[in-house]
């Protein structure tokens, strides 16, 4: 690894470690969102946020930006922190999550706050707005790329393969999707509740190229995303193996109960203390 891209990573690490304090801190302070699921995407969302996409958070509309979109949208905490961090808008705004009149409700909500692009929370939806995107991108022969992260207990839904069947079938190219796939949903581990497997198997056979990669790996989900898209006439699929709960030990040892809960005040420190050593940051 050359030495700039052993300081990318750890300057990407560093902001990660910020994001994931983030989400802890802003669920201690507000008593309550999907603080587990949110830890579970804070590395791949550094790594779109600040290396892979084409945003600017001075001028968010701008034209040929790159879209994401969090199909998953419960673990908005992880998109809040993540603009915020990025230079979308401030630490106030952040602390206005779920609070009355608030522009960062429960699940994001497009013109609640610069950078969300697509209100998401009915599971399914958000990926399916994104073949439009693209499709519509490919229409007009814009240069962008549309992104998205989908969850792997969403992926229990026949809207996210209806909307991969449309993918492959308009060859959308410029659509990257990334698979948190931690395993986990409300009811219980997802090859329980419904079962996934062989997961890359059935994405390549509805037509997508597919990558995998750990997605706490700063350097190999650098290596990736790097490469997507995959292929000029397919859509590309990140199989990113995640824990639910990432970095906070309590958290990603027992995830179902932790799937809707928020630390209590006595246990942010021990939150904290793992997340630092989770990022080697003690």
């Amino acid at each position: 690894m050359s030495e700039s891209r052993d300081k990318l990573i750890k300057k990407l690490k560093a902001q990660a470690y910020q994001i994931q304090q983030d989400i802890v801190k802003l669920a201690v302070d507000i008593g309550e969102g999907h603080c587990a699921s949110a830890l579970s995407i804070a590395d791949i969302l550094t790594a779109l946020y600040f290396h892979r996409m084409n945003v600017d958070p001075k001028n968010p509309n701008m034209e040929n930006r790159d879209r994401f979109v969090l199909s998953k949208g419960h673990a908005c905490q992880a998109l809040y922190a993540a603009l915020y961090r990025a230079g979308f808008f401030d630490r106030e705004k952040l602390y206005t999550f779920l609070g009355p009149n608030t522009g960062l409700p429960g699940h994001p909500l497009r013109g609640g706050a610069p950078g969300v692009e697509v209100s998401t929370g009915s599971l399914g939806h958000g990926i399916s707005v994104c073949v439009g995107m693209a499709l519509g991108a490919k229409m007009d022969k814009k240069k962008y790329n549309v992104f998205a992260i989908v969850g792997d207990g969403e992926s229990n839904e026949g809207i996210v393969w209806e909307a991969a069947l449309a993918a492959a079938h308009y060859k959308l190219g410029n659509l990257i999707v990334i698979l948190d796939r931690n395993r986990h949903q409300c009811d219980g581990p997802s090859e329980n509740v419904m079962n996934l497997d062989p997961v890359k198997e059935k994405w390549e056979s509805f037509g997508w190229e597919v990558k995998t990669c750990d997605g706490h790996n700063m350097a190999e989900l650098l290596e990736v995303l790097d490469q997507a898209p995959f292929c000029c006439d397919k859509p590309s699929l990140v199989l990113a193996e995640t824990v639910k709960g990432h970095g906070v030990d309590f958290m990603s040892d027992n995830a179902i109960a932790w799937h809707y809960r928020a630390p209590s005040k006595e246990e942010l420190e021990k939150a904290l203390d793992s997340l630092a050593a989770a990022y080697d940051c003690q």
